[in-house]
């Protein structure tokens, strides 16, 4: 008799894991990669920048019929004057308004459109604009309006992506550690400026246009793969949804136990009914989208979307002259300065992570965005003032800054905009998940758009009023959050006296 060896230990792994974990593992490494590509598009123009107006006196051998006066003639002209910060700021400017303006409109189309032909098709147009934008340096384009119209397109096109991944994430995943689970998966935002700064740095120096095509070209290749794989709805595969999950978790927490006969013939339900709703997905009825309005009433949106107004107004005042700060204070050539900048966006993942763990282990949201927007405002003035005496010393303050700043900023419009957008007043209305977060994401688009038009102007004055807004935005962000931290603090207090309540009986 032949002797059998034992399944091999990766099948064995294989087959502990459930299908609706191999699902859920899929959609969070789908909308990960989706999101990150999103960020990864439009990190570039930062890096651009500092190539676009240069110091021309600090290159040597230069052509013979040039003017030793002539400082501006290795920048690209509309850029080659004493404006070009102003410009400059127009470029953001233009990007972030529309996005600010479209953020708004699109959770009300990706509630009513299937995501994965708005996610699919927001991509591709995305990457089709980003590489217009590099095309120019190509075609020989120096007209100012070119390079905004595609700043406007290109803005309004990213909306796409926000609202549905959340959306789609929502629809899969439950409220259980949602802090900690998303704190990770945003980490996508700052893994996409990373990239997005490496990859524009590699070409900056030498040919500007491919610091556009390529991410343009990366994007719109997901774009690509989101039609072919993405699942909007767990019972779309014959997954359980999350809120069923966590039901039968109660019910197995609380003791209700089946008997084996019973549990073989619900089995037996359970896979000719996932069978029929893979083979009639079309016929599966989903929630009704919510309204405008609707979102707006469910308690704390508001303070959080004004929140995030002036949060993100930091954060993305970062992320679009930081480079040029680092280049202009500590005198790096763009790309150095573009990969420096790289570090605010690693000690982000580190904050995005701290905060949902914080959050989910002390049951407060606005508890932690206000101890981290507290922290944020004595570390901008120091790292202003001391962040560049050494190379040690600024790597330390980006790291710290980045994670004070992007920590509130990703937990507001990840677990809590999830939290409000399956608040229990909506009777588990997933659908209005994706308005909710447009309302949010939106809200604070306006900061971001403000923020970066606000530093073209003062940084032209010097980068202490830039810092000085900063700080400003941050206190103001603070103060939004005082009504929902008073009443966090009172449940938190409710809690424990019932905990010691009970421990003395």
């Amino acid at each position: 008799m032949t002797m059998r060896s034992p399944l091999a230990p990766a099948i064995r792994l294989l087959r502990a894991v459930s299908r609706d974990s191999w699902y859920r593992g899929l959609i969070i490494i789908l909308t990960f990669l989706f999101y990150t590509s999103y960020h990864l598009s439009r990190k570039p123009i930062s890096v651009v920048k500092s190539q676009l107006h240069r110091n021309c006196s600090e290159i040597p051998n230069p052509p013979a019929n040039i003017s030793d006066n002539d400082t501006t003639w290795c920048s690209w002209a509309p850029f080659d004057h004493a404006n070009y910060k102003q410009l400059l700021g127009s470029l953001d400017t233009s990007f972030l308004v529309a996005y600010a303006i479209g953020m708004f409109i699109s959770g009300i189309f990706g509630e009513r459109l299937p995501l994965r032909y708005y996610l699919s098709g927001g991509m591709i147009v995305c990457g089709v604009f980003t590489s217009f934008l590099g095309l120019g340096f190509y075609w020989n384009i120096h007209a100012l309006w070119y390079y905004i119209l595609f700043q406007i397109l290109n803005g309004l096109a990213q909306t796409t992506g926000w609202p549905a991944v959340v959306a789609c994430m929502g629809n899969w995943f439950g409220k259980g550690k949602r802090g900690f689970i998303m704190g990770i998966w945003n980490s996508h935002t700052a893994v996409g400026n990373i990239l997005g700064s490496l990859i524009a740095g590699a070409f900056v120096s030498t040919a500007w246009g491919l610091s556009f095509i390529v991410p343009g070209i990366i994007i719109g290749s997901c774009g690509v793969i989101c039609f072919f794989f993405l699942v909007e709805y767990p019972e779309d595969v014959g997954c359980t949804p999350p809120d069923q999950m966590e039901e039968d978790k109660g019910d197995l927490e609380n003791g209700q136990v089946m008997n084996s006969s019973t549990e073989n013939i619900l089995k037996t339900q359970t896979e000719t009914e996932q069978d029929e709703t893979v083979g009639h997905a079309e016929q599966i009825e989903h929630p009704q989208a919510i309204s405008f309005w609707g979102a707006l009433k469910i308690p704390g949106v508001v303070e959080f979307s004004l929140c995030l107004l002036f949060a993100k107004l930091v954060s993305y005042t970062f992320l679009y002259w930081l480079p040029l700060y680092i280049a202009n204070v500590a005198h790096f050539d763009p790309q150095k300065a573009g990969d420096m900048s790289t570090l605010f966006d690693a000690g982000g993942i580190l904050g995005g992570i701290l905060a949902g763990l914080i959050s989910d282990y002390i049951g407060g949201r606005a508890i932690t965005c206000t101890i981290m927007l507290i922290l944020t405002a004595p570390m901008l003035f120091i790292y202003n003032h001391f962040g560049q005496t050494a190379v040690s010393t600024t790597v330390a303050m980006l790291i710290i800054c980045g994670m004070l700043v992007n920590g509130p900023y990703s937990l507001i419009t990840t677990a809590v905009s999830a939290d409000l957008g399956t608040h229990e007043s909506l009777r588990r209305n997933a659908k209005a998940l994706s308005t909710v977060t447009a309302i949010i994401d939106g809200s604070g688009s306006i900061g971001a758009a403000l923020g970066p038009t606000l530093a073209s102007v003062l940084s032209s004055k010097g980068w202490n009023y830039v810092f000085y807004m900063l700080i400003a935005a941050d206190l103001l962000a603070c103060l939004l959050l005082s009504r929902l931290v008073y009443k966090e603090i009172k449940e938190v207090c409710t809690c424990f006296k019932r905990a010691r309540g009970f421990r003395e009986m």
